[in-house]
Parts: structure tokens; sequence; C-alpha cells
């Protein structure tokens, strides 16, 4: 594991920064399911105390991403299928609502951004480069929600969507897998630029509700990462 975190003076934001490194490594699988966490090794290995580090950890147990067990350790929490179909379920709610209603009125600015956006995946995917197309690809959601006017809307989900990546990190091994994530943006918005509410409605519904489709092969495969 490797932490590359410039530790602030308070330890709030010590401990957010902490937190934000953590949370990208399990959700990246950087760190597996199971793997053992320790306050002390993390704090030395950054110069802190333990203080923010507790914090941190203790910010990812509430979102379910790691387990604090008293006595026996901290460690990396598995997969969940079950935790990430209902993550799946309210983030498909509150999407759905939001390309609706981008559909209806977009801002021209975050449109032209999107386009750059579905573009800068498409290189992404040529060169295989998952922390680049992991990115964009939450970019171009926030796009979608900022065009739309609901801004909001991403900060209601973006805790429990952690779920959910981790599946999709699976599912994100080749240039073939990628493109077909490309190909599923560009259908959204090529719905939104028609005005087309239902259309989509259904594309945004396929784009998301495809990690089901893969859950089943995943869970055989990576069977040691799941509950």
């Amino acid at each position: 594991m490797t932490l590359d975190i410039a530790v602030s003076e308070t330890a709030e934001s010590a401990a957010a920064s902490i937190e934000k490194d953590l949370r990208r490594a399990i959700v990246e699988l950087d760190m597996l399911p199971g793997t053992r966490l320790s306050e002390q090794d993390i704090a030395t290995r950054l110069g802190v105390s333990r203080q923010p580090v507790r914090e941190a950890m203790i910010r990812l147990a509430n979102s379910r991403l790691i387990e604090i067990r008293p006595h026996r350790g901290t460690v990396v929490a598995r997969i969940s299928a079950r935790e990430m179909t209902e993550a799946l379920f309210v983030r498909q709610s509150v999407e759905i609502s939001v390309v609706e209603r981008a559909a209806q009125n977009f801002d021209p600015w975050q449109r032209k951004r999107i386009e750059t956006l579905m573009d800068e995946q498409e290189i992404d995917a040529s060169k295989l480069d998952h922390a680049g197309f992991r990115e964009h690809d939450e970019a171009f959601h926030i796009a979608i929600a900022k065009g739309a006017g609901v801004g909001i809307a991403w900060i209601a989900i973006a805790d429990m969507k952690s779920h959910m990546d981790r599946v999709c990190n699976l599912t994100l091994q080749s240039e073939a897998d990628m493109a077909r994530r490309v190909r599923e943006h560009r259908a959204i918005m090529a719905a939104i630029d028609a005005r087309d509410v239902e259309a989509a409605k259904a594309a945004m519904a396929t784009h998301l509700g495809s990690i089901l489709d893969h859950l089943p092969a995943l869970e055989t495969k990576h069977s040691s990462l799941f509950v």
C-alpha cells in the first residue's frame, strides 16, 4: 500500500486527507478486501499522530468499507453484493431523475465539457489507463448533474457509490470493457441532446444496471473478495 498524503496542520484536515487516500486505495482495489490495517503503521508512515488516522478509519467504518473488530484488528471489508445492489438502487433512483431533468434543459458549457471528457475516456481506454478512466468517468456523471442544475444530487450518492465502484473496477479489465462504457455515455448524451426524456432515462438505467449482469461471474471468479 502506498500513501501519498500532504498532511495538513490541523487534525481535522489530516483525517480528511487520510480518509480520502485510504478510500481511493480500497475502491480501486489497491488494498484488497481482508487487508489488515494498523493505525500505528499508517501514522508512522505519514509522520502523524494516531488520532487523525483513527478518525479516518471511523469514517470509513461508517461507510462500511472497513471493519473495526475489537481485540481482533481492523481489516478492509469484503465486497457485499447486497450492499452493492442497495447502493445501485439509490444511485439509479437519483441519476435517472437527473437525466430526466437534463433532457429537458441542459447547460451548454457543461455539454462541451462532457464531450471533452468522453474523448479523454476513449484515449484512456486505448492506453488501458484505468486510473484516468475512472477519474473521467466520475467527472462525466458529476457534469451531468451540474448541467441539469442539480449538482447537489451527486453529493447525495458520492459516499454509497463506493460499494458499486469496487465491483465496477473488477469489470474494467480490458479496452473493450472501457470502450463499452464510453459508448453508453455517448448514448446517454445523444438522448439528452435530442431532448428525449424516456430515451435518456433508459440509457442511464442500462448504463448503471449493466453491473448486475457481471455480478454472478465476478463473485465466482473473485470469491475471496466477496462476503
